[in-house]
């Protein structure tokens, strides 16, 4: 081996040397501080400069690796200005304000879930399903009307509805002075949901009354027919009920308005409701027209006298009649609308006295009219024409009529008032 190789070998260990020394923490001494003399003293071997061997070595070594093991990328200068950075424990955020809003609490109002007609003889209740209005719907079976079940149910609005007779379904009956009351309870008892041992309503109980006058007079104004029975009625002793009603053209309704023109008909029922009585037949005895609600003022107009001859026909030609009877316990007649003269204000108000026997009774009532067409003579709606032959006179008091004893004869007056005629243009 030549002096090149031996060259090589001690510029290699140098170098090794060198880096080594490089390296070295500053608390180990270095190899010229141990020995007085190191190997980094370049004098001391004749070696060349520092820079020129690794120039050397760098240029050795590249020759002898390969292409895959030359770097790629030189490391790069941080550029640039640097930025210290700075830690800190994070902080909660703060809780925003709550604004003073002062609290007003909601008021309860009233479920409006039942609603009641009360009928001349019967009472029908109407209960929604969602009782409470919670959205809860309660079930048929929980509810009852006193001791009867559900009637039957419109399963499109949900509604539950009970039908029942005044005397029926556990009904109370009370006579005051000035009415008389029928109460009934509705009772709602809820329990467990199907399968579980909850309730998600709670119970309830309800007073139903329907209350209808004995002494004073209801008016016919401000009553709304489909859920307050339209009547103005005084009873007898006996549990009767007299009813003097405006009804529509077709007769199938009461009529909501008291307001008429000239030229228009009245229609108007009277009826009697008997409870736990024989069948009844009812008559008008007579009808009394004022400007006021009194029936002893003036200026007054008899409508019907004479024990039941409707008069006004005969006396102004004008189309005023009786219906033919379609049950003993009603009858119809018609008014044609009029008002007193100038000066006595646009209403009216109709007393009438009505009667009530037994249908099987002989009496001298009668229900007369007076036809203005080609006959000009007086009818019976009844068809007895022979009781209508005194309307022209005086129809008194006949004997068989005296004869007719108090349990099959009721009398009371009814009123209607005010009715506000208006001009028709």
């Amino acid at each position: 081996m030549g002096a090149g190789y031996w060259l090589s070998v001690t510029l290699v260990l140098y170098n090794i040397i060198i880096q080594t020394d490089a390296k070295r923490p500053p608390w180990f001494p270095r190899t010229s501080d141990r020995n007085g003399l190191g190997l980094s003293d370049r004098s001391a071997f004749n070696l060349p400069e520092k820079d020129d061997v690794v120039e050397f070595h760098a240029e050795s070594l590249q020759k002898w690796q390969s292409p895959a093991q030359q770097p790629v990328q030189s490391k790069q200068k941080l550029q640039g200005s640097t930025k210290q950075m700075v830690w800190r424990f994070p902080t909660m955020p703060a809780k925003p304000a709550e604004p003073n809003v002062p609290f007003v609490p909601k008021k309860a109002e009233p479920a409006d879930s039942v609603a009641v007609r009360c009928g001349e003889a019967d009472v029908q209740v109407e209960v929604k399903r969602d009782f409470f209005r919670t959205g809860q719907l309660i079930q048929p079976k929980h509810v009852s009307l006193g001791d009867c079940p559900v009637t039957r149910e419109d399963s499109y609005d949900q509604v539950l509805i009970f039908e029942s007779e005044l005397h029926r379904c556990a009904s109370r009956m009370e006579m005051t002075g000035d009415e008389l009351v029928y109460t009934f309870s509705l009772v709602y008892q809820p329990k467990a949901v199907d399968g579980s041992p909850i309730l998600r309503t709670s119970g309830a109980t309800l007073d139903i009354v329907c209350r209808y006058s004995r002494v004073h007079n209801v008016s016919s104004d401000g009553l709304k027919p489909t859920w307050v029975p339209f009547v103005a009625t005084k009873t007898a002793d006996e549990v009767l009920v007299f009813n003097l009603r405006l009804m529509t053209d077709d007769w199938k309704f009461e009529r909501a308005s008291n307001i008429y023109y000239l030229g228009n008909m009245l229609h108007i029922e009277a009826s009697v409701v008997q409870s736990n009585h024989m069948l009844l037949r009812v008559f008008v005895h007579s009808c009394v027209a004022t400007a006021v609600p009194n029936v002893n003022s003036s200026p007054r107009y008899s409508l019907i006298e004479n024990h039941g001859c409707l008069v006004d026909a005969k006396l102004t030609g004008s189309r005023s009649k009786f219906l033919p009877r379609a049950e003993d316990n009603r009858l119809k007649f018609e008014l044609e609308a009029f008002r007193f003269a100038q000066g006595h204000g646009q209403s009216i108000y109709i007393t009438c006295q009505l009667v009530a026997t037994t249908a099987l009774a002989k009496t001298d009532h009668k229900a007369c009219s007076y036809s203005v067409d080609r006959l000009h003579r007086w009818t019976s709606v009844d068809g007895n024409d022979e009781a209508c032959f005194c309307c022209d006179t005086n129809c008194g008091i006949s004997r068989k009529a005296r004869d007719v004893s108090r349990d099959e004869q009721w009398e009371s007056e009814a009123f209607l008032g005010p009715i506000v005629i208006k001009d028709a243009y």
